[in-house]
């Protein structure tokens, strides 16, 4: 692509109107749902992550940790669930990091940008698209939740758990989205994701309580976001203290979107 091209992408965002925005967001979003449509093997990971990690966590580890609880597997099940669900997120969020870097390995991106198109409009429609996966993840996880014995006693406290998930996920997707731009291919952008994964969410109260971990990781976990979103979920879903893990939560999401957002769009409009 040529210089000039790529040059003109800020002022040709500039001269389009925020309807033309959505207008443009609305269509790749279409596009993107197609594309889905045409290769469904791209909706294994929603599918079958809630399912695996679900029957994986509550039946293997479930009858020692719950006994910690106080309960047994029953009790398990009450803390796993909201916990994976701050987990989908996170999950969700990766993917979205390597399926646009492969889309501008492939050439996509490149005729996305030659287009009069706003730039954001592509980022947007592409969490959007994710935004929707991560839904889909999160109702199978709540139907294999209640099969193997999960109690949903508070419906709205659900659905703001849902919906505090969806705001922090959907901030994660800008980190992901940068390293999608920045780096060389998507194995890179997994090696990363998994680097900066996996000390989050076993370091943190998804999947045992934080009292049996030594000092130095306890207190790690008291400043690890996922520990809030889990902690907060929690507490809308089955009882107990919000409003801390919650403001926590809402704090790390708009901090982490207000700083990445412009970050990723950046790093798009002069990827050259």
């Amino acid at each position: 692509m040529s210089a000039t091209t790529l040059d003109a992408g800020p002022r040709a965002d500039a001269r389009i109107t925020l309807r033309g925005h959505l207008r443009h967001t609305g269509a790749l979003i279409r596009r993107n749902l197609l594309w889905i449509r045409q290769d469904p093997e791209s909706m294994f990971d929603a599918v079958l992550f809630p399912i695996v990690f679900t029957l994986l966590f509550v039946y293997v580890f479930g009858g020692s940790i719950g006994q910690s609880l106080g309960g047994g597997q029953e009790a398990y099940v009450q803390y796993i669930v909201p916990g994976l669900m701050a987990m989908m997120g996170m999950n969700m969020a990766q993917g979205v990091g390597t399926g646009f870097n492969q889309d501008f390995n492939t050439g996509v991106m490149d005729r996305f940008r030659s287009l009069p198109i706003g730039r954001g409009s592509v980022l947007f429609a592409k969490i959007s698209v994710e935004m929707v996966r991560m839904l889909i993840a999160t109702a199978i996880l709540l139907v294999v939740g209640v099969l193997v014995g999960f109690d949903i006693t508070n419906w709205p406290g659900l659905f703001a758990a849902v919906g505090l998930s969806a705001v922090f996920g959907s901030a994660l997707m800008w980190i992901f989205l940068t390293l999608g731009v920045v780096m060389k291919n998507a194995q890179s952008v997994q090696a990363m994701g998994f680097l900066v994964l996996m000390p989050l969410q076993f370091g943190s109260s998804i999947f045992a309580p934080t009292q049996s971990m030594p000092g130095w990781l306890e207190a790690f976990t008291a400043y690890n976001p996922l520990s809030a979103l889990a902690d907060a979920a929690r507490g809308l879903m089955v009882g107990g203290p919000v409003a801390q893990d919650l403001w926590m939560t809402l704090a790390w999401s708009v901090g982490l979107t207000a700083v990445m957002a412009p970050v990723a769009i950046h790093k798009f409009r002069t990827k050259s």
